[in-house]
């Protein structure tokens, strides 16, 4: 008996030791992993969309902005808005996998993260036209299935280096900008959200109201900002 609960506690280990890739500290220490890029570059990734009601505004945003951005979709949004999908591609924005719901992948049961990965490239690739090239798991929770099941899918994992914490329902314009700043670099791959889908109702709208003074704030340092693809950072 104590050899099985050994055993089942290293498997437990081998699962979730990945996850630690969450904490800043251990995303220092793997920064291919973190979205660490060209010093000339900052890339700007949403997630949680797409949302027929906050998609398009940001999307108006960024064109405004003349800027590209990189898309982690999850699957249950992109199928309930599926013009809003084509419009990112149409655009010529990056379209990426956040997963099909936003489950964190620690808990779920062995071989979901491998299947809804799948269901989920195989949407974006029939909606939008497009054959995506990241994944990105909700909370950052990158189990060891999640790996493999990136590889199977021909998906290179990547997390973020700096995040404006645009989630929660005290966020403001001002709090994302200023909680991005330590970390707004030469490299650095920017994490907000486009939809309220899993944050406080009506989060998204601190990260939309603060996305221009974000732009505007890396060219003014002469960085320039754009999806994952133009990060130097190889799938």
């Amino acid at each position: 008996m104590p050899r099985l609960a050994t055993g089942l506690a290293a498997a437990l280990l081998a699962h979730a030791l990945p996850a630690a890739t969450w904490l800043s500290p251990v995303r220092r220490l793997t920064p291919r992993l973190a979205g660490k890029g060209s010093p000339g570059h900052v890339a700007l990734t949403l997630d949680d969309g797409p949302d027929g009601s906050s998609t398009p505004l940001f999307l108006d945003a960024l064109a405004r902005a003349g800027c590209h951005a990189t898309f982690f979709v999850l699957g249950s949004m992109l199928g309930r808005h599926p013009s809003v999908g084509r419009r990112i591609a149409a655009e010529g924005h990056e379209i990426a996998v956040h997963g099909w719901t936003h489950d964190n992948a620690l808990t779920t049961r062995p071989g979901r993260v491998m299947a809804e990965m799948r269901r989920t490239v195989r949407l974006i690739e029939d909606v939008c036209g497009v054959t995506p090239a990241w994944y990105r798991p909700p909370y950052g929770a990158l189990s060891a299935e999640g790996l493999l099941a990136a590889r199977s899918s021909g998906l290179h994992p990547v997390l973020w280096t700096a995040w404006g914490r645009d989630w929660t329902a005290s966020a403001t314009p001002a709090s994302v900008l200023a909680t991005l700043m330590p970390d707004l670099d030469g490299g650095a791959t920017v994490l907000l959200h486009d939809s309220d889908v899993t944050s406080a109702p009506g989060a998204w709208r601190s990260s939309l109201a603060a996305l221009p003074d974000v732009v505007e704030t890396c060219r003014a340092t002469g960085l320039a900002v754009g999806p994952l693809r133009d990060h130097g950072i190889r799938p």
